[in-house]
């Protein structure tokens, strides 16, 4: 039997939608001017407890758009060089494609209706991936047009940090600063810490339901 035919499907915890962690690095904060760069989506894989982890990792290097803007203080920051070769980076098309493809996939085996974009400050990478597809004229873009699950909004409840790097360190995973502000790395930060909030959750929940029985 394969991998996907194994798997317990997300589809009940999320009333049907399937949470995909994306982080994206871009040249700047416009989504319609300037350039995508980076995408980084973390599947995920839930247990017989309820418990989810992380399952794999997808990224994709990306050539800038046709006249896309590049503010040299973005690229400062997350470190690329848009044009070098040792990026290896794909046409805008071929990336949100493939993208899509693979997020398509992961719905149908968790049998769940639509993803859900999960970030930190996903609304950002949100509104990137749309503004992608909408240039490529994506017929099929898997992920909800508003929704996304924020490790923000989590991360402020349950430790009062917002920042990505001390939230991490807060729950105790650490954090390399070297790493950081690649689309990998902060996709998977981002995807321990939602499986964290969501696991502890599941706990703290059954506790509360063992003491009312």
């Amino acid at each position: 039997m394969t991998d996907d035919i194994e798997i317990i499907p997300i589809a009940g915890r999320f009333r049907g939608f399937l949470p995909v962690v994306v982080d994206v690095e871009t040249g700047g904060f416009d989504c319609r001017k300037d350039a995508l760069l980076e995408v980084a989506a973390v599947m995920l894989r839930i247990d017989e407890k309820g418990e989810l982890s992380r399952h794999r990792t997808f990224s994709w290097h990306i050539e800038p758009f046709p006249n896309a803007n590049m503010d040299p203080k973005s690229l400062e920051v997350n470190g690329i060089k848009p044009f070098s070769p040792l990026r290896m980076a794909v046409p805008e098309p071929k990336a949100m494609e493939e993208f899509f493809k693979v997020t398509r996939k992961e719905v149908k085996i968790n049998r769940c209706n639509r993803a859900i974009l999960v970030g930190h400050n996903a609304p950002f990478d949100l509104n990137f991936v749309h503004a992608a597809a909408d240039r490529i004229k994506a017929a099929r873009n898997p992920f909800h047009p508003f929704s996304t699950l924020d490790t923000v909004s989590l991360g402020a409840v349950m430790y009062g940090q917002t920042v990505l790097a001390r939230l991490a360190q807060a729950a105790g995973m650490g954090w390399d600063a070297d790493s950081a502000h690649s689309a990998v790395y902060d996709a998977e930060k981002t995807a321990d810490l939602f499986c964290h909030f969501v696991n502890t959750w599941q706990t703290l929940d059954a506790a509360f339901k063992a003491v009312e029985n």
